[in-house]
């Protein structure tokens, strides 16, 4: 198996449809395992890695382990001019989250440091992590222009931006011919977060309006909790109200609810007529949107790192996707869908 590619709307960037997370590769995964990963990856034909400055951090780990990792990774395979790296940076502070981190030098500061812990020469694709919806656009954009000028990075882009905030920012360097954003990176699964369960506000969903603009204008979307973080592995459900599996209370928290165990029941029939595993039929339903979708996927297992790449062969018809979504069938194109 090789995971098939596509080239990025915007760029010349020609990328593995799923996307390797690396949250894991800076907590409890060890360096030798962290190679494992990223050779198995490396293997399938992966490579389009995520990562983040911060991530270690949110581990307790501090001292930028992912990053530093895959730059030590990228040197002793040979892999730095195959694998495009993806970072973020201009996180606030952990321990002060609501004090937001995008002035021009935080941008600038955190995209250079993040190039020399990756040991490239340029970041082929760079996130801001975090908005800030009090500083003005023309300041963010211009550092970031200033980057790119500056060869540091290669592409610009957002994650956990609001619609009205990306809107700006494109309009603005779209106006000024600056590098406008060409992904956006939020947390977009098939199954619905609860909102009650979330306590962090800088954590942006997809939702319809935004989901329009990226069908309008193709702008990639790069989703993070791509699986739910495992809703439909089969560990969970409305007979298991208290999984043993880990983080399992979480899930149930963040997931449990009448919509997504509907979905989670047509996911399973569809898996069934389809011949495939259950998180297949998720990942394809990201797959199958009317715009270009990079899923991100993050563990520390290899088997379940071959499973999900697996699942990037697989595509749903719009009938099926519609189906699996809210269970409306267009008779036109019943034959395509289980009985309900």
């Amino acid at each position: 198996m090789s995971l098939p590619r596509q080239t990025m709307p915007g760029t010349d960037l020609e990328l593995s449809l799923i996307s390797l997370g690396t949250v894991p590769l800076g907590g409890d995964v060890d360096e030798q395992q962290a190679f494992r990963l990223l050779d198995t990856y490396a293997e399938l034909g992966g490579n389009f890695v995520d990562t983040a400055a911060v991530y270690s951090d949110w581990l307790g780990q501090g001292n930028r382990v992912a990053e530093t990792r895959i730059g030590r990774w990228l040197q002793s395979r040979g892999m730095a001019d195959q694998m495009i790296v993806a970072t973020k940076g201009a996180h606030p502070r952990l321990e002060t989250m609501g004090r937001p981190r995008l002035s021009r030098q935080d941008i600038l500061d955190d995209a250079r440091r993040s190039r020399e812990r990756l040991t490239v020469e340029t970041i082929p694709l760079y996130y801001l992590h975090r908005d800030d919806p009090n500083r003005d656009v023309a300041e963010i954009v211009e550092a970031l222009a200033e980057l790119v000028d500056e060869g540091v990075v290669r592409y610009v882009a957002c994650s956990n931006w609001r619609l009205d905030r990306i809107r700006r920012a494109m309009t603005f360097a779209a106006e000024r011919r600056l590098p406008t954003f060409v992904a956006n990176q939020m947390r977009w699964s098939l199954a619905r977060i609860n909102p009650e369960s979330q306590s962090d506000p800088t954590l942006v969903e997809m939702d319809p309006q935004m989901h329009r603009y990226h069908t309008e204008t193709q702008l990639a979307a790069v989703p993070y909790s791509s699986q739910a973080q495992g809703f439909f592995s089969g560990d969970y459900g409305p007979d298991i109200p208290e999984p043993a599996t880990k983080g399992g209370h979480k899930i149930v928290s963040y997931y449990y609810s009448e919509i997504n165990f509907h979905r989670l029941r047509r996911v399973n029939l569809m898996a069934d007529m389809l011949g495939r595993p259950s998180t297949h039929i998720a990942l394809a339903w990201l797959l199958s949107q009317p715009f270009a979708v990079f899923p991100i996927i993050g563990t520390s297992r290899i088997d379940h790192l071959r499973q999900s790449c697996a699942a990037a062969s697989l595509r749903l018809t719009p009938a099926q996707v519609a189906w699996i979504e809210c269970g409306q069938i267009d008779p036109d194109h019943a034959a395509e869908l289980p009985i309900s």
